[in-house]
């Protein structure tokens, strides 16, 4: 019923899409750094409206082929933005939407699509230790039957699953990689190879990043200044719970090391380009 009940949404959605909200901002990664709470957070405000099916749509990486109607079929009525606007309780000149998908930062070909359709929009990125965010996410992996080895083999594994694919999604923009969505544990943590390239195409002044760790142990500051990146009023009635956790088995306090100890140097150039120390290296 469920399936249904969104392929016919999304068939509506796409009859009605010049009558539908473009997003004004993406949560676009990384993947398992608190982007589902934060999207769920911003989603709270009286000024947000989201898609009403799902947080992430997955255009840019996954359905990009799918064309710019069904991506806005997705998104509330400009109707509905208006109604809001105007109740006082939302506060603020505009309602604005967006989604949450943390492939986009990541995927090789994601950022280039977004600055080209989305001249305007801004963007949210989530940062935590990578050393944790490679546990968790094979962790997550595991769970959903993408993976089939052990952390540190899937590790040793990990240069040769992701060999050329890159390449091979920039030449053939319908091949879809399997081992750089799914397995890529360490690649996806050398996160200033990733903002490098997304200030390049965008500016830094449209790009927000957010420590996971001041998010999760001061939410209601660094979501403040969240809602100051996307021009948005204060709003004190947000409520901050932890989303998509997976609970896991502790690492080995040496392959811990081995892996900190990889992420150092992409740590280092990091801190410059943040100006600021990343708060598991505090």
């Amino acid at each position: 019923m469920l399936k249904g009940a969104r392929v016919g949404a999304r068939v509506a959605g796409r009859a009605t899409a010049a009558a539908r909200m473009r997003p004004a901002f993406l949560i676009v990664g990384a993947q398992r750094c608190g982007t589902t709470s934060m999207f769920k957070n911003l989603r709270q405000h009286p000024a947000v409206v989201a898609p009403p099916l799902q947080k992430g749509i997955h255009y840019f990486d996954k359905n990009y082929d799918r064309g710019p109607g069904w991506y806005r079929g997705h998104f509330p009525l400009k109707a509905t933005a208006a109604r809001l606007a105007r109740g006082a309780a939302a506060g603020a000149d505009a309602v604005i939407t967006g989604e949450s998908s943390p492939y986009y930062m990541f995927h090789p070909l994601a950022a280039d699509r977004i600055a080209r359709d989305l001249p305007e929009v801004r963007l949210i990125v989530l940062l935590r230790d990578p050393v944790e965010r490679a546990i968790s996410a094979y962790t997550h992996e595991k769970a959903r039957g993408f993976e089939t080895e052990t952390f540190e083999r899937a590790l040793e594994l990990e240069p040769e699953r992701i060999a050329g694919e890159r390449d091979r999604m920039l030449t053939d923009p319908g091949y879809d990689s399997f081992h750089l969505q799914h397995n890529a544990y360490l690649t996806r943590g050398q996160y200033i190879e990733q903002l490098e390239r997304l200030e390049h195409l965008f500016g830094r002044d449209r790009i927000h990043v957010v420590d996971s760790h001041d998010f999760f142990e001061r939410p209601a500051p660094t979501y403040a200044d969240v809602l100051r990146f996307l021009g948005l009023p204060a709003f004190d009635g947000a409520v901050f719970d932890q989303h998509n956790a997976r609970p896991r088995s502790p690492m080995p306090g040496d392959l811990a090391a081995r892996l900190d100890e990889h992420f150092l140097p992409y740590d280092q150039r990091l801190q410059t380009w943040l100006g600021r120390t990343p708060g598991w290296r505090r």
